[in-house]
């Protein structure tokens, strides 16, 4: 089982928003976005900046992804 946060990502690009400009205005770091992009697990309040960000709940940004 895994988090995936593919929606975060194309909730950004809707958005027209670079990784840059969510690190600025979350409060996150470079490393965190990494994190993301790999799936790996990261604090939930790294989640609650950038649903803050957002305005939107935490299942608009991340999925779990089942192994079968």
């Amino acid at each position: 089982m895994a988090v995936s946060y593919q929606k975060l990502f194309d909730l950004m690009r809707d958005k027209k928003m670079k990784r840059k400009d969510l690190i600025e205005r979350a409060g996150i770091s470079y490393a965190t976005i990494a994190k993301l992009e790999k799936g790996d697990n990261v604090q939930m309040e790294v989640l609650e900046k950038i649903c803050r960000e957002f305005k939107c709940q935490l299942n608009d940004i991340a999925e779990m992804k089942f192994d079968k």
